[in-house]
């Protein structure tokens, strides 16, 4: 199966990939590496999320914010991809930064909405190593920022 065909399965829409709030490039090819910078939880051009876990933000809300910085990375991953999905060969590796009150120590469980997102989208080639970091801010006050990399074809 298509990776286009597994995402209008799961019911899932790319959106156009967010672009860069800062100087810097939203991803850089380097042989067969695709790095993806961070990405925050926009949708719609806006910012979905705001606050800190455990104070303003719960767990469940923080989850949602990660599985939406996840289908921007796929966003990302399908520009650096000319479109094509498909050339991915593995998820690499996910970095997800936890914007979080002290104290707060399920970063794992909240990066776990988009490592399932990654493995829904390309199965086994969607399993990935992968760092969950509490922080104690994030651009644009998100919740949660995740980058990537990946090995296209």
């Amino acid at each position: 199966m298509s990776i286009d065909a597994k995402l209008k399965e799961l019911g899932l829409e790319i959106p156009t990939p967010v672009a860069p709030v800062a100087n810097y490039v939203p991803y850089v090819i380097s042989g067969n590496l695709v790095s993806i910078s961070g990405q925050v939880p926009i949708a719609g051009g806006k910012v979905a999320f705001t606050g800190k876990v455990g104070d303003t933000v719960t767990k469940e809300d923080a989850q949602e914010a990660a599985r939406l910085c996840a289908i921007n990375i796929l966003a990302q991953v399908k520009a650096a991809c000319g479109g094509n999905l498909d050339r991915v060969v593995r998820i690499v590796k996910l970095g997800a930064f936890i914007n979080c009150v002290d104290g707060f120590t399920e970063q794992p469980q909240v990066a776990n909405a988009a490592s399932d997102l990654m493995v829904s989208v390309f199965g086994d080639k969607g399993r990935h190593s992968r760092s969950a970091v509490g922080v104690n801010a994030l651009p644009l006050g998100v919740p949660v920022e995740i980058d990537a990399l990946v090995e296209i074809d």
